[in-house]
Formats: structure tokens, C-alpha cells, sequence
């Protein structure tokens, strides 16, 4: 399908494309990259936005969405939905990822929800991870409180290589959006606001006041850089916030709008931080989760239960059981001869 594709593409450009996608209904499940420019991308995700309703991207137009991305020379595996959960991104059928930094709603004791503050730390509060555009992203969480509320979504933490190949997109760049930097087109300019607030103290008190992410030229909205992005149509990956990633002793990646290219830290999307517990958080440290594609999670669950050799391994214990049984009533004639002897 993807050669003849592109046979007619060369034939009849992009209409040619468009008409194609439209007839066979592929327009979001091609998985061949194609590049984005500035204004296409931010196109299509106007329109992906429009297309979804703000809780998390339920009631989704999936078919036009991709549609639309086709028409404006998108990439399909942008707006890729049909396998993951809404508000993810379909990685080359591989995994799903949040399209934006998680935010969070609190779930209240009668089931309602409300948006939780993304300027403090969730602590004991019953809340779930969400992923939605134009709302300030949540800092000042540890990977264990941002385990639980991935998980409390029917997500979790992305691994290491999920978050890096969702990163650097399907052309392996170290930005993403290319190999070198580009200053101001992700939020990695940023001022220092324990340095503007407290000076040069830094402690657990300084660093997790809610107002250091509410000073100007920090902490910016989800999908405000709409450049910071790839071809699979992740945002804010570098830079705004350090992301967790599934690591018990505690690693995060990303970089934040202060920093995203430092000696012993790295670069972009392989900027890391492994000096901080799980249980560590500042104003800086924030997440986005992963999750398997949809269907995968039952048939891994279905599958190991085989219990196809346990069941026929039942009779051969039973037979063994069987000659212990008859091996006992041997002794005891043997214990009755010797009562008789003894007469």
C-alpha cells in the first residue's frame, strides 16, 4: 500500500494523495514520516483541537481529523488514534504516549472531578493524570505520585526508550524538531525563580513554592511552543518541565525552561538527572505517561495463563501419589508378621 501510494503521489502530488487517502479511509494509519512545516503542524493541530471535545479528547472525529491532516501534507502517525486512549499518540504501533505533559484533576469522594493546582505537590490527594492543551502542566511532583496518578488513568510511566524514541521523533533527532537547538522554539529560555525569589538558597522550602512557577518567563502552557513538536505530534518534550520516566531510584528527562543543554546532563531529548530519589520534587520536576496500545494489555494477560503443561503434569503427580499410598500398606503386614512372631 505505501508503494503504490507514493506511485500516485509522484503522479498526481498532493491531491492525488488526498483523493487516494480518502477512498481507502487510511488517512490515519499510514506510518511513513513525512516532514511537517511550521504552519501545517499548527494547522493540524487547530484542527485535531476543534475535533476534540476538552475532556481528555473524547468524541473525537477520528476519520475526518485524518482527513484534514492528509489534505495539509500531515503526518498520519500524528493524529494515529484508533489504538490508544485520547489525549495519546500512536508510536509506530509500538506504544502510546501523552500528546502533552500531564496535568491533573483531583477525583473527589463523590466521584466528580476537579482540575488539581499544577503549582503544588499532590501529596495524599486522590488524583489521575490527564493530558490536554493549553493548561500549565504539573510541576512539583515526585515519580511516585506521578506513578500513581498515571496509573489511576489505566497508564504509566514511560520507560526510558519509549520517552526518547517519542522524543527524538521518527528521524532520531536530538530536538526532535531537528539536531541542533534552536533557542525560543521550545520553552528553554526561561529565568531562574528560586534565584529571582530566594537568592541562592536552595532547599526542599525554596524549591517547592507554588509561586515560582507563576513568575513570568517560567513555566509556559502545553502546546503554547507549537513548534516544540515532531512528526509523531508530541509537544513540550524539551524543555517547560523535567519529564520522570519509569526508573525506581529516580531519573528525569528533558530538561526544563531553564536548562535543556548542559555538561553531565546532555542534550534535548537525552538531557537526564539521576541524582534525586523517586520520592524527590521541586517546582521543575513534572511527567507525561505512556501506555500499551489498546487490546495488547488483554492479550499479554490472556496468554500466560497457558496452563497446558501444568494440567497434564496433575496426572503424572498423581501417579506418584498413588505408589506411596501403596507402599504404606505393605509396612503394616509387615508390622503384623512381627506381632505374631512375638506370640
Amino acid at each position: 500500500m505505501t508503494g503504490g501510494r507514493a506511485g500516485m503521489s509522484s503522479f498526481v502530488g498532493r491531491l492525488g494523495l488526498l483523493a487516494a487517502l480518502f477512498v481507502t479511509g487510511c488517512g490515519a494509519v499510514s506510518s511513513e514520516p513525512r516532514a511537517l512545516d511550521r504552519k501545517a503542524r499548527s494547522e493540524v493541530s487547530s484542527a485535531k483541537e476543534t475535533a476534540r471535545s476538552d475532556d481528555d479528547g473524547q468524541g473525537d472525529d477520528r476519520k475526518s481529523i485524518g482527513f484534514v491532516a492528509a489534505a495539509l501534507g500531515a503526518s498520519a502517525a500524528e493524529v494515529a488514534q484508533g489504538r490508544c486512549r485520547p489525549g495519546m499518540v500512536d508510536i509506530e504501533g509500538r506504544f502510546c504516549i501523552d500528546r502533552y505533559e500531564a496535568s491533573l484533576v483531583e477525583v473527589l469522594p463523590n466521584g466528580e472531578e476537579r482540575p488539581f493546582s499544577p503549582f503544588e505537590t499532590p501529596k495524599n490527594r486522590h488524583v489521575r493524570a490527564v493530558s490536554r492543551p493549553n493548561v500549565y502542566p504539573q510541576g512539583y511532583i515526585s515519580a511516585t505520585l506521578a506513578e500513581r496518578a498515571c496509573a489511576a488513568s489505566g497508564k504509566r510511566l514511560c520507560r526510558v526508550d519509549e520517552w526518547q524514541k517519542a522524543c527524538r521523533g521518527p528521524e532520531n533527532r536530538k530536538y526532535g524538531y531537528g539536531d541542533e537547538r534552536e533557542p525560543g522554539r521550545c520553552n528553554d529560555k526561561g529565568r531562574n525563580p528560586v534565584v529571582a525569589l530566594f537568592g541562592w538558597r536552595y532547599d526542599a522550602t525554596t524549591m517547592n513554592q507554588p509561586k515560582l512557577n507563576q513568575l513570568p518567563g517560567t513555566l509556559a502552557k502545553t502546546g503554547e511552543h507549537a513548534d516544540c513538536s515532531n512528526e509523531y505530534g508530541v509537544y513540550d518534550m524539551v524543555g517547560n518541565l523535567h519529564e520522570w520516566v519509569a526508573d525506581p531510584n529516580g531519573t528525569f528527562y528533558g530538561g526544563y525552561y531553564q536548562d535543556v543543554a548542559s555538561v553531565g546532563h546532555g542534550e534535548g531529548c537525552d538531557y537526564h538527572t539521576t541524582a534525586h530519589e523517586a520520592r524527590y520534587h521541586d517546582y521543575s520536576t513534572g511527567f507525561r505517561c505512556c501506555a500499551d496500545p489498546l487490546g495488547t494489555e488483554h492479550e499479554v494477560a490472556v496468554s500466560p495463563p497457558a496452563p497446558t503443561p501444568k494440567v497434564s503434569a496433575k496426572p503424572v503427580k498423581a501417579k506418584g501419589k498413588a505408589k506411596k499410598t501403596k507402599a504404606k500398606p505393605k509396612s503394616k503386614p509387615k508390622k503384623a508378621r512381627g506381632s505374631k512372631r512375638r506370640k
